[in-house]
């Protein structure tokens, strides 16, 4: 179990690669957030990081196992991060993390993250070599 002081000295690492609201027509009747609008949106972020990267096309070959942290309300700002772990011929593995932070500014706080794999396509859908990158 993390301490109260860990928590809150942790902070986002990587890259800013999305930022929205979480939107009111993918709560539940509780009015927090289904999990999968917030999966959804963290293979959005590793889908463009990849391409930037790979200067082209990518899609997900897998996504790594996610728990919650903390639930997300309607209406929390949701700042997607992520990272290179590693790359390969034409694959990438991505560290994306979910941070929620109230409307107010107040309350950043980490929801979960997980890891993606993306390789690198072509217009046509077939693998592709990775763009050299730095």
């Amino acid at each position: 179990m993390m301490s109260i002081d860990k928590a809150e000295s942790l902070q986002p690492e990587g890259e800013l690669s999305l930022l929205l609201p979480a939107a009111g027509e993918a709560t539940n009747m509780f009015g927090d957030v289904f999990g999968g609008w917030v999966s959804s949106k963290m293979v959005q972020a590793a889908e463009l990081f990849a391409a930037r990267l790979s200067q082209g096309r990518v899609s997900t070959v897998s996504i790594g196992q996610m728990e919650f942290m903390s639930p997300v309300r309607e209406g929390t700002v949701m700042s997607f991060y992520t990272r290179l772990v590693e790359s390969g011929r034409s694959s990438l593995r991505i560290q994306v993390e979910a941070w929620g932070c109230c409307p107010d500014g107040t309350e950043l706080r980490k929801v979960t993250e997980t890891e993606c794999v993306q390789v690198a396509i072509d217009g046509h859908g077939h693998i592709r070599d990775l763009a050299a990158f730095d």
